[in-house]
This record gives structure tokens, C-alpha cells and sequence, in this order.
């Protein structure tokens, strides 16, 4: 059996916390950066969260981190919003997000493009439908190599 990541383990103790919150965690990395080791989660909530909930996750999880000995070097844990052009990062994001913009790039091209801004329109399974310009996309999620939400202001 393969070990578990630090970020896979850190999933793993955050998540129950955040459920307890009606939180869920769209993104983590554990990361050398210039100022040392950072553990950083991406949370978000219905109606998004605050610096209050960032901080309350913060010392709850970082308690726990604590106790399950998971890092045993400094590091730095940093909780925080992914801000409006979050990452999408399962079929169920693209669900609550229907309706709105976001960019996609994919692993391969599909009508001569790899990366284009649409509407998401439609979810079946695994394939997501998007509106590009009037033209629908349909992409298997599987094909996608990165998707954020793209913010943009109309009129």
C-alpha cells in the first residue's frame, strides 16, 4: 500500500472539520516557497467565507495537525478563499456553477483549441457542456486539465 501525501493526509483531517462548518476544501498544496514549507487549503463556503471562518479553520486544523504529528518540521499553514476565479476541480463544482463563465484549458485540442472562456452550460456524468459564443462544446471531464472560474463584467 503507497503512503499518502502530506496534502492527501491533510485532506484527510480537514475535511471532517470543514463538513462540520458546511465547508469543502477546493484545493491544497504543500510546498517549499521562499520563506519556508507552506501548507496552504483553498475552503469555501455557500455565499463564500470570511476571515473568520479562514482563521477558526486555521487553528482548528492546525491543532490537529499538531497532534497527529503529520509535519515535523516549521511550517507555515495558510487557509484562505480561492477568490472568484476558483479552481473547478470536480464535476460537482461545475454543477454549482452552471450558468457562469470559466476558462478551460484541456490536455488536447478540441476544434483547433486548447484553452477558451465559455458559459457552462450542461452536466451529463462526466461530460460538461459549455457555450462558447452560441457554439456548444461538449468536453469529458477527463479532458480537462485546469478550470477556474473567470470573472467578467458585462455591459
Amino acid at each position: 500500500m503507497s503512503k499518502l501525501t502530506i496534502e492527501e493526509e491533510a485532506a484527510k483531517i480537514a475535511t471532517p472539520i470543514l463538513d462540520s462548518y458546511n465547508m469543502e476544501l477546493v484545493d491544497i498544496e504543500y510546498r517549499r516557497e521562499h520563506g519556508g514549507w507552506i501548507l496552504r487549503l483553498y475552503i469555501d463556503k455557500e455565499g463564500g467565507v470570511t476571515l473568520d471562518d479562514c482563521g477558526m479553520i486555521s487553528r482548528e486544523l492546525g491543532t490537529v495537525i499538531e497532534v497527529e504529528e503529520l509535519i515535523n518540521h516549521h511550517y507555515n499553514l495558510e487557509v484562505s478563499s480561492p477568490g472568484i476565479t476558483r479552481p473547478l476541480k470536480k464535476v460537482s463544482d461545475f454543477v454549482r456553477f452552471k450558468g457562469q463563465y470559466a476558462k478551460i484549458k484541456l490536455y488536447e485540442a478540441i476544434n483547433g483549441e486548447k484553452s477558451f472562456v465559455a458559459i457552462i452550460k450542461d452536466i451529463n456524468n462526466e461530460e460538461i457542456c459549455f457555450d462558447k459564443d452560441g457554439k456548444e462544446i461538449k468536453v469529458a471531464s477527463s479532458a480537462i486539465a485546469k478550470a477556474n472560474l473567470e470573472f467578467i463584467q458585462e455591459g
